[in-house]
């Protein structure tokens, strides 16, 4: 039977999420990745420059000269791309030297490559957990370890968010498991909200469980010295397994990785299917990383530029009376509540010369759509302010501002 007998399940399906105000659009830019960019404006066909306050972009290092530079001099020295897979013949110095990298900057015995944190997530459970173990993980946890969780033949027992007596009730529910994984995300990229890894590893202390956490919007900037997560609450020794990624804080490039025991590294190089059935990461990014890396160890002010500037913006947008999810974090989320309200307020902002993607159902639970800043340590006072100001025309005009 051809396609054509399907076509129309598909054409309603597509216009469904139209209908319901969901659809999602991919903007193009025209210029590298920065706080201010030039986007293809889609009606005169031209540049539109805009405030970008949507990406990852936490040290304002993806467009930095020197990780630029270190990534050609890499591609220079060491090819465009592999065309292996790691132990067959696509293993080079720069890989190593970032593992090793990587492993001295979060203080980790070892570390493990790979294409993306999503596979760094996909290919983790199934390898270390078997039909005897149990998996108990945050119900707001990534995307990834939701998938990753799934392929494993481990128990698994999802725990209310954040709430930790739920997860000791979890914990005793699997006393009978040979072993026990926690699993959270240090930072829960849709509410900015961080783990509670204190509480999280002595429960994990008094079960016998071990802990792992996915660091992707932490490691290069949240705690002290940009270790993460496990830094900030100082529980680095009590946590088993990082995962995170190159994409974001790091350069913001592509790649990903898995820190921790070093056995179970030495498993996950093995038999993890993510990695043995991937290409390399590309010699440039690589390259990029390290550079990145460097970066963040001399230039701590960036790190306290991110927090002063990320104060800043969730007290000024509290006082013009958003509803901000309270936090300490980069990322800011706008909550307005309806799918249709937050895609006419992100469209809005877009004409007034702020980019800004709205997040709707299925991202967020339906009737929590939200607008999703993310401040980085390139902006400056002024972008801020401007930005403020726009938020509260936008939110006036658009109908979605909170006041009195």
């Amino acid at each position: 039977m051809s396609f054509d007998a399907f076509r129309p399940h598909y054409a309603r399906l597509l216009n469904e999420i139209r209908e319901a105000g969901m659809w999602k659009e991919e903007r193009q830019i025209v210029s590298p990745q920065r706080p201010r960019l030039d986007l293809l404006d889609q009606g005169g066909g031209g540049r539109k420059p805009a405030l970008n306050l949507c990406a990852n972009n936490y040290l304002g290092l993806a467009d930095h000269p020197e990780v630029v530079e270190a990534a050609c001099r890499a591609m220079r020295e060491h090819g465009y791309g592999m065309a292996s897979v790691r132990f067959i013949c696509g293993t080079q110095d720069l890989h190593r030297d970032l593992e090793r990298a990587v492993s001295q900057f979060l203080g980790t015995e070892d570390t493990i490559l790979y294409s993306s944190c999503f596979d760094a997530n996909g290919g983790l459970f199934e390898t270390l957990l078997g039909p005897e173990d149990a998996i108990l993980t945050d119900e707001l946890n990534h995307a990834s370890i939701i998938d990753g969780v799934r392929l494993a033949k481990a128990r698994r027992r999802i725990y209310k968010h954040s709430d930790m007596a739920d997860l000791g009730a979890a914990l005793a529910e699997t006393r009978d498991a040979r072993i026990r994984l926690i699993v959270t995300d240090g930072v829960f990229s849709m509410h900015g909200d961080l783990a509670r890894l204190p509480e999280i590893c002595d429960l994990a202390g008094r079960h016998g469980a071990m802990v792992a956490v996915d660091d992707s919007h932490a490691t290069g900037f949240v705690g002290k010295t940009g270790r993460g997560t496990p830094e900030r609450f100082g529980v680095e020794a009590r946590v088993d397994i990082i995962t995170s990624t190159l994409g974001k804080a790091l350069g913001g490039g592509t790649g990903g990785f898995t820190s921790g025991r070093s056995e179970l590294v030495a498993l996950l190089r093995q038999r993890s299917r993510p990695y043995l059935f991937s290409n390399s990461i590309a010699p440039a990014i690589a390259g990029g990383a390290l550079k990145a890396l460097e970066i963040v160890g001399r230039e701590p002010e960036r790190l306290e530029r991110l927090r002063t500037n990320t104060s800043f913006f969730r007290e000024a947008m509290t006082r013009r009376g958003f509803s901000i999810t309270p936090g300490e974090h980069p990322i800011t989320p706008i909550v307005i509540g309806g799918e249709r309200e937050t895609v006419q307020m992100a469209q809005d902002l877009f004409a007034r010369g702020i980019f800004v993607v709205g997040f709707t159902y299925p991202v967020v639970p339906k009737g929590q759509a939200r607008l999703r800043v993310q401040v980085s340590a390139a902006h400056t006072r002024e972008d801020l302010e401007w930005a403020v100001a726009q938020f509260a025309a936008s939110g006036a005009a658009c109908g979605v501002l909170r006041t009195g």
